[in-house]
């Protein structure tokens, strides 16, 4: 028999608590039966604070204990805390395979084959354009981020807005497959900038910063993988010259 949870969570017409939602999920994922309470109005919400004591909803029951909040009972189940914490190089990653897959799937429906030198070309490109996105999202954060690491945007700061319109330029241009000459050196010398920016401020300097190159708000660590977005153009730029 399953035990029963009683749950008071916040669902009015102008809000719906995530929260509450989630919290009944987290007990139903556990087996408990869930005593749903939806506290449907601003003022019930308020009383049901007052009579417990309580600063915020939704709030959990269980064996007539009050177990707390959505993290608070993530701690009764020994879950740890909900979202991502702490540097992480998870956004990066899933640009690269989601850009991966792309230029795969791309490749196949025009050649009929996946494995190419035109693939890799793709990939560089597709991978070149998604990050463009994260960072023109929101250029100020950006560059907040971008100019504590970039030779030349320490500079020149105006450049760390200029940067995400090559970045995306060269990768849709690669997809386009425009001139060599028209796309290469953009893509060249951002990212020799970016390759130098990188190298001497993580393997020189030995500084410990976060990258902007899924956007000023991440928390990726600058390093290896930070790198391998200005070595991809690089090497997309030499092999445009190249095939």
């Amino acid at each position: 028999m399953s035990q029963t949870a009683t749950l008071y969570r916040m669902v009015t017409d102008e809000h719906i608590c995530p929260y509450g939602l989630r919290s009944k999920d987290l007990l139903e994922q556990k087996g408990f039966s869930v005593d749903d309470h939806p506290l449907i109005s601003r003022e019930q919400t308020d009383t049901f604070k007052s009579k417990y004591g309580v600063e915020t909803t939704p709030q959990t029951f269980i064996d007539d204990k009050r177990i707390g909040g959505y993290d608070d009972l993530r701690t009764y189940f020994g879950k740890g805390k909900a979202g991502q914490t702490g540097t992480t190089y998870t956004p990066v990653l899933v640009i690269f395979s989601v850009a991966l897959l792309l230029a795969l799937a791309f490749q196949f429906v025009v050649a009929g084959s996946y494995i190419s030198v035109r693939t890799l070309m793709l990939f560089i490109a597709f991978s070149m354009t998604l990050l463009a996105v994260q960072k023109l999202k929101d250029l100020y954060s950006f560059t907040t981020s971008f100019i504590t690491y970039d030779l030349l945007a320490m500079k020149w700061l105006r450049y760390g807005y200029i940067y995400p319109f090559i970045e995306a330029y060269a990768g849709i241009a690669m997809v386009a497959q425009l001139p060599a000459l028209a796309v290469a050196p953009f893509s060249l010398f951002i990212g020799t900038v970016g390759a130098i920016s990188v190298i001497k401020a993580v393997y020189m300097d030995k500084r410990e910063l976060t990258c902007a190159c899924v956007g000023g708000d991440s928390n990726v660590p600058l390093g290896f993988v930070s790198l391998s977005e200005n070595l991809f153009m690089v090497a997309g730029a030499l092999l445009m010259f190249v095939y």
